[in-house]
């Protein structure tokens, strides 16, 4: 400690303490021992950082007994929440969070530090980490709601990060506001600032490697498969990054299957490929996942500071410190309380989800962060707000056009647009309700912010090149709730379809592919002679053959291969077994990757299931189906066979009855009945519960609700009782 440090707290907050009766360092003397070695040890290491900066002012005296007497004096006990190392999004946050605790000690308060970890949904893609995942959300909220109120924070600076971590921290802080309510805790509410990880730069295959790859192409036409020449020269077209990466391990294997190569050579293109993806400065992935969407989501409730949304490198200490002394100004005002923003943005950031085209995956986080609030909110109160007014597509995200979410920062940094503020920008222009006097963290409402801007996009950005568009793109976006006659709900991402799969596929009839787990479904979609396996199902009878040509309008003479082909046979590939009480509802990213990037299927098939997708598909993927197989929902019910009746624009999907269907007629029971199947749903469920025990005891999700009420633990959803909207 260097005690010669000019003791300058700033003038703006030197008389600040947080209003409240309760002061735990003051009436148990255990904490006021305990403590200030932490606040200490932290100060130390920030001043080692920081004393070379030509603009660091010092830290003063950071002795026990300073640390003590801010402590009595009830000054803000300030956390600074970081992420885990060994996730690409928060390699700068050791280096972040001691700029955080310089500045929050310069404030007159008194920071702390924890981390939490941080499972990467790419690294646990299609292997067991993806049973993890969503357990890792609800165990992240445990865990910052233990430490932030087992040491009696005011607040806390959140370095945000990736996947379903930024809802996890912010459910565990809504929860312990929600508690401090209680008249008898004589505490203050929480306050809170998100500041998001800067966004990873995407990769760029090498030229030896795309020679290869050109090779493989090559083989592939010579032996008569135009078709996986075609897929690998199309995921060309993307910047490289893990998701591509594994749509390149489909290809390989298809290859290997051929002989085109062997597995040693495919090894070292997959090998050149992961070398090449990831910018060492990390960040988060430049694709509109999990990640980009939870960026986007914290934004759009008003939790990030303006300037700090997008960033493309480290967070500078000058940034830092203004985001902190953002945070100073939110102490003893209640109406920032993370509670009370939550509750008068939760529509607004519901309608900049349709309009970015954000992910899925939200659908299951956006309840839980609410419920953990108190509120009573569900699936359906998403689907009401997305009901009471169209929202358009104004998000022309792409990986394959130079319109990604590094390129989006980059246009931020430029002063192109003024990001989420720009986005709530073009719905006013374009008359979609919001709620204008929602508070946000700046301590502005959104219409004060917007009000601000004269233009949404600058001119000097060319609306070609734009990922903000002020115009729609078209009608239809974000994701919609589905209902059927074998099951409740479901979600379908409409942002990731193509305007012209929609109309494609809306009215189609769909046969069925089940299969009981990922893996099957993965291990048959990345198979070389995929469309001559579905053209040998037992199911297509010469009598479904018939109807189908018959429905669809094929000639009489075409077979189950030329059927296949020319999409006169579609399939809904049926993935059950997925659901969180079964196996931890994993993201079904690998085979919906296989799907997207086989130009047979992709143009005519459909996924359906009961897990979750990756923020990053594209394609008609149907998830979310409540109630789960494990719980009896009808999807664990279906067979090789049955047939879908898929009515997007009716937001629908029916069982057919088959007889009917073999005669011409598309028939929907208002039911559908499944009890000829008690036996086979019987052998079905013996096979997940054995499966289960693939995963640790101490993550399975037990005792969770479902994803309509967004699969968060029973106590918190008991406690969600309070009405959404509030009545003012």
């Amino acid at each position: 400690m260097n005690q010669s440090d000019r003791a300058i707290i700033n003038p703006e907050f030197s008389g600040l303490s947080v209003d409240e009766r309760s002061n735990p360092y003051r009436s148990c003397i255990q904490g006021l021992a305990n403590e200030p070695i932490t606040v200490q040890s932290l100060l130390r290491r920030a001043h080692e950082l920081l004393h070379d900066e030509a603009d660091f002012s010092g830290l003063g005296d950071y002795s026990q007994r300073a640390v003590v007497d801010r402590l009595v004096a009830n000054r803000p006990r300030i956390c600074v929440i970081q992420g885990s190392a060994d996730h690409p999004a928060h390699l700068f946050d050791h280096e972040h969070a001691l700029r955080a605790a310089a500045r929050i000690w310069q404030n007159g308060g008194v920071p702390f530090t924890f981390g939490v970890p941080v499972i990467c949904d790419g690294t646990a893609q299609n292997n067991i980490g993806q049973s993890y995942s969503m357990a890792s959300r609800n165990h992240t909220a445990t865990a910052v709601n233990i430490n932030f109120e087992g040491h009696s924070y005011h607040a806390a600076y959140v370095i945000s990060g990736c996947d379903k971590t930024p809802t996890g921290i912010l459910s565990g802080l809504a929860a312990a506001d929600r508690a401090r309510r209680e008249p008898e805790r004589g505490t203050a509410p929480v306050w809170a600032v998100f500041v998001p990880a800067h966004v990873l730069k995407g990769g760029s295959i090498p030229k030896s490697t795309r020679q290869k790859l050109h090779d493989i192409q090559t083989a592939a036409r010579a032996v008569g498969d135009p078709q996986l020449a075609d897929d690998i020269e199309e995921n060309c077209r993307y910047i490289l990054q893990c998701s591509s990466d594994e749509a390149f391990l489909g290809f390989l294997e298809r290859a290997i299957e051929l002989a085109l190569i062997n597995r040693p050579a495919a090894d070292l293109i997959l090998n050149e490929l992961a070398a090449a993806t990831c910018d060492d400065k990390g960040g988060i992935c430049a694709f509109n996942g999990s990640g980009n969407s939870s960026r986007t989501l914290v934004s759009a409730l008003g939790f990030v500071p303006a300037e700090a949304e997008l960033l493309v490198d480290e967070a500078p200490t000058a940034l830092i410190a203004r985001n902190v002394d953002q945070l100073f100004r939110l102490i003893n005002k209640p109406e920032y309380a993370v509670c009370e923003i939550l509750a008068r943005n939760y529509a607004n950031a519901i309608r900049i989800h349709n309009a970015t085209g954000s992910s899925s995956n939200l659908m299951l986080h956006m309840p839980c962060v609410m419920r953990h609030a108190g509120f009573d909110v569900s699936l359906f109160d998403y689907e009401k707000v997305r009901d009471a007014h169209p929202v358009p597509d104004v998000f022309a995200h792409s990986l394959t056009e130079q319109r990604d979410t590094f390129v989006l920062a980059q246009q931020a940094q430029a002063g192109l647009h003024h990001g989420i503020t720009s986005l709530y920008k073009v719905l006013k222009d374009l008359g979609v309700p919001m709620d204008w006097d929602a508070p946000t963290i700046s301590g502005k409402t959104w219409g004060e912010r917007v009000g601000e801007l004269d233009v949404a996009v600058s001119a000097e950005l060319p609306q070609e090149r734009s990922i903000i568009r002020i115009k729609p793109i078209r009608d239809i976006s974000g994701t919609d709730i589905v209902r059927g006659n074998f099951f409740s709900s479901c979600t379908l991402k409409v942002a990731g379809m193509s305007t012209d799969s929609y109309q494609r596929f809306d009215g189609r009839v769909f046969l069925v592919r089940y299969y009981e787990n990922e893996m099957e479904c993965t291990q048959e979609l990345r198979s070389s002679s995929l469309v001559e396996l579905l053209s040998r199902m037992p199911a297509l009878t010469p009598e479904v053959l018939a109807a189908f040509r018959q429905v669809n309008g094929a000639p009489a003479d075409e077979d189950a291969l030329a059927m296949v082909n020319s999409g006169t046979l579609a399939f809904a590939f049926v993935i059950a077994g997925q659901g969180p009480r079964a196996f931890g509802m994993p993201e079904m990213f690998a085979p919906s990757q296989y799907l997207r990037h086989h130009g047979v299927v992709e143009r005519t098939s459909i996924m359906m299931t009961d897990g979750r997708y990756s923020g990053v598909t594209k394609g008609a993927c149907v998830g979310h189906v409540v109630p789960e197989a494990f719980d009896g929902g009808g999807i664990g019910a279906l067979a090789d066979g049955d047939l879908l009746w898929v009515r997007l624009s009716e937001k629908r999907i029916d069982l057919l009855d088959k007889p009917a269907f073999l005669r011409g007629e598309i028939v929907a029971p208002a039911t559908a009945a499944f009890d000829d199947r008690s036996e086979l749903v019987a052998r079905r469920l013996a096979k997940i519960e054995k499966r289960q025990y693939q995963i640790a005891a101490c993550s399975v999700l037990d005792n969770v609700s479902n994803a309509e009420f967004g699969v968060v633990p029973l106590a918190v959803n008991r406690r969600a009782t309070l009405r959404w909207p509030v009545t003012r």
